[in-house]
């Protein structure tokens, strides 16, 4: 039995500064190597005792963890079942809220998360150095508060109370931790400034001191005990092969051990070859015999084939491998889709992402027809070509390969949210196509004058001169007086001695119209509008939102012309 590295989750709103502290706490570049500066996927970093200490400085308790082992976990509402995974394995986290802004919709889920989960956690107050006035001190974090200005001050405190008066929202009791007597009864937030690395010594220090005091009890493990652990990254290792990147949150893992992973169909069964940690303080891998929980850890295994990111596995424990083999591949059942139904088509390179992307469409009513690892291949292009519905005629896929298609619509991206974005997009403007075809065959409202001097030939048929005041006009619409009396059709349009087929708004044109004589039933300066077919009139009422305002306006005076013929027209 022996003490292990404390869990500990960084989670908050995108963009509150997550990634920044991890950076500060490792010295590893993780914010730039992110699509979009945005974290997408969870990232996993030991960080040992040595390092704390040097971070720390002069701790006058003794430290007994061996260490943190740091979970960055995306921000974006999207990732909400990323954070739960998180957070599940977490034995301490860490909120990340912006000082200036406060709590934001994606900081609410995660304190429902850690509600949810009952992770104890610490608040970092972060960005205090954009506090308007904050003056940056060569100091420890209540050396440089209190040397501010009495306004800046009292800005930050006002701020770190804005956080705690939110809190009491969620039940939760919470004071600037400085000021706290017992911590088992309020939560601390700490300032910080990421940038600065301001802040980040006081944060370690109620990390550990909390860990240390409650948590001990459960730190302590069974080394012998066969390993747990999650993938979180499947890549080719120079001079290695392929590779999985894994955070062992339980037990021992040893080179040569039996290790069953969930696979897209089935478990896979296979053997650990290499087993390779990475050290923070010269970035290099080192081949070890055995790695204990919590760890991240490189493993290489005889057979790599068909693991994906997110996968759970255990090491097999005799006579187990069954009841092994059942848990971990329900997890997976759970997220991977197959309905047969309508909907889109998603893909994924992991099972965290797949089931945050599947997440986010549900939230957006986008129907799902199947949702699986992997890239975009001919048979996930041949399923959504075989749906009916246009809108759903899709291949939502995140960071994967895809092929091209010219009879679907592939949107393929690295930072998940744009997928949604693009994907509501282009069915906004599916749905309007659809709609607008519906509209071909439908004769729209247009309303004409005929215009003085105008008259070419008064009969057999007339031709005359008219400028479209609103509307529009087309060969073979039927015109109406302002008495709503039918009249005549359009028989042919021209303009400047061209033939046209349609004139809009605010155009002039000659029109040859059969069957009307200039001088009985039409005079020069008659308005005449389109004599609407009443089952067009309905259809252009219910689509009106494809209308623009003049017509809309337009449509209504036809409306009540007609009913005063038909008191019930387009009822």
């Amino acid at each position: 039995m022996t003490l292990r590295s404390i869990v500990c989750t960084i989670i908050g709103h995108v963009d509150h500064g997550k990634s920044q502290i991890v950076e500060t706490i490792t010295g590893l570049n993780i914010v730039e190597k992110e699509a979009g500066r945005i974290t997408q996927c969870i990232n996993a970093i030991n960080v040992p005792f040595s390092l704390i200490e040097d971070i720390i400085g002069n701790y006058k308790h003794k430290i007994k963890i061996p260490g943190l082992l740091i979970i960055d976990t995306p921000g974006h509402a999207s990732f909400t079942n990323l954070r739960k995974r998180g957070g599940s394995l977490a034995d301490i986290a860490v909120l990340v809220i912006d000082i200036n802004e406060g709590i934001k919709p994606q900081t609410v889920e995660c304190i429902e998360i850690l509600k949810h989960n009952k992770t104890p956690f610490v608040i970092a107050a972060n960005k205090i150095d954009l506090v308007p006035g904050f003056n940056p001190k060569d100091k420890q974090l209540m050396e440089t508060i209190s040397s501010q200005s009495e306004k800046v001050r009292q800005e930050i405190d006002k701020r770190v109370y804005s956080i705690v008066g939110k809190l009491t929202e969620y039940n939760f009791d919470s004071e600037r931790f400085d000021r706290i007597e017992d911590y088992t009864k309020k939560i601390a937030i700490v300032p910080t400034s990421a940038k600065l690395k301001l802040g980040i010594p006081e944060l370690l220090l109620v990390i550990v001191g909390l860990a240390q005091k409650f948590m001990e009890d459960k730190l302590i493990i069974d080394v012998n005990k066969p390993a747990k652990g999650v993938v979180l990254e499947i890549k080719e290792e120079k001079g290695f092969g392929k590779a999985i990147d894994a955070i062992i949150y339980d037990g021992k893992i040893r080179v040569n051990d039996e290790v069953i992973i969930a696979g897209l169909e089935k478990p896979i069964t296979t053997k650990v070859r290499t087993l390779l940690e990475q050290s923070i303080n010269n970035k290099k891998l080192v081949s070890v015999d055995e790695v204990t929980a919590a760890c991240t850890v490189k493993i290489i295994l005889k057979e790599a084939e068909e693991i994906f990111a997110g996968m759970p596995f255990e090491v097999a424990d005799e006579g187990n491998e069954d009841r092994i083999k059942k848990e971990i591949q329900k997890e997976v059942e759970e997220v991977l889709i197959e309905t047969g139904k309508d909907g889109v088509i998603v893909k994924a390179d992991s099972l965290g992402s797949l089931e945050a992307l599947t997440s986010l469409l549900k939230e957006n009513k986008v129907p799902i027809k199947k949702a699986s690892l992997g890239g975009v291949n001919k048979t996930d292009i041949a399923e959504a070509s075989a749906e009916e519905n246009s809108i759903y005629k899709a291949v939502l896929s995140f960071n994967v390969k895809a092929l091209e298609s010219n009879s679907i619509k592939i949107i393929n991206h690295n930072i998940i949210y744009k997928i949604i974005d693009d994907y509501l997009e282009w069915k906004g403007n599916e749905i309007k196509k659809i709609e607008l075809e519906k509209l071909k065959n439908t004769v729209r409202p247009g309303k004409i004058i005929v215009l003085p001097g105008t008259v070419f030939r008064q009969s057999n048929p007339a031709i005359l001169g008219v400028e479209v005041l609103s509307g529009c006009i087309l060969a073979d619409y039927p015109l109406m007086n302002e008495n709503g009396r039918p009249l005549t059709k359009i028989k042919s349009i021209q303009v400047e001695g061209e033939n046209m087929q349609r004139v809009e708004q605010g155009k002039q044109a000659a029109v040859s119209l059969p069957g009307v004589t200039v001088g009985r039933q039409i005079f020069e300066n008659s308005i005449l509008y389109v004599d609407i077919p009443e089952d067009d009139f309905r259809k252009l009422k219910e689509m009106k939102n494809y209308l623009n305002p003049s017509e809309i306006q337009l449509l209504k005076e036809i409306s009540l012309i007609k009913r005063r013929k038909y008191p019930l027209w387009g009822v």
